[in-house]
């Protein structure tokens, strides 16, 4: 049996939030609505707020994603109980970005439901899901350190990228350098010149430079 305040939460109804995003702006999040709608209905939770990111990449982090971010600013602040999504993808760039944000939502005692997935947090099967989510996003987060740690060595064994760019400012060769000294004595301008003989204004910059040390 319930006692006191756990028996009024129980019995009270839980407070929806719906996050609604599409991609572009010839898309519409109408019939995420409806089944979002739907599926509250369908758990006896009231919906008291709607975030939405209508024309927005799932790219773009949260400080391009209004409505996301005011869904976790107000999530923190207690204002509703449970977010429904259409999908997972719907919250997250990548695994760990995910694992970010579901974390913030589950310190602020909030659980989830994505309709694609068949996830809901507030069930025992879902709440274990969603804790598979972590193991993922600690392998995500080891296999991008390895990827970082390998092309250091290679650069520091070889002194060049992986596409194969030797690292370091690019050097103009003693023809292009001629080149290059005899058209700024002549006063054409940097960005002419770059685009004459097919070489980085950085490059031109350095040439002028030697020169005027020079004088």
């Amino acid at each position: 049996m319930l006692h006191g305040s756990r028996a009024m939460e129980t019995a009270k109804a839980k407070r929806a939030a719906l996050y609604l995003r599409v991609s572009t702006g010839e898309q519409t999040t109408d019939n995420q609505r409806q089944a979002l709608e739907a599926l509250a209905a369908q758990r006896g939770w009231e919906v008291v707020h709607v975030y939405e990111d209508a024309g927005i990449s799932g790219s773009k982090g949260r400080d391009k994603r209004p409505g996301f971010d005011a869904l976790l600013r107000d999530a923190i602040r207690g204002r509703f109980d449970v977010l429904l999504a259409w999908s997972i993808d719907r919250l997250g760039r990548s695994l760990t970005d995910l694992l970010v944000n579901l974390r913030e939502l589950e310190g602020a005692h909030v659980d989830l439901a994505l309709h694609q997935q068949s996830i809901d947090t507030t069930t025992p099967a879902g709440r274990a899901l969603f804790q598979m989510l972590g193991v993922f996003a600690e392998f995500e987060r080891a296999m991008i350190v390895d990827r970082v740690r390998a092309g250091f060595a290679r650069v520091k064994a070889t002194g060049r990228t992986k596409t194969g760019r030797p690292v370091g400012r690019p050097k103009a060769t003693a023809k292009t350098e001629k080149a290059i000294r005899e058209r700024l004595a002549a006063g054409m301008g940097m960005t002419r010149i770059s685009r004459e003989l097919h070489c980085g204004v950085g490059v031109v910059m350095r040439v002028k430079q030697g020169m005027i040390a020079e004088c």
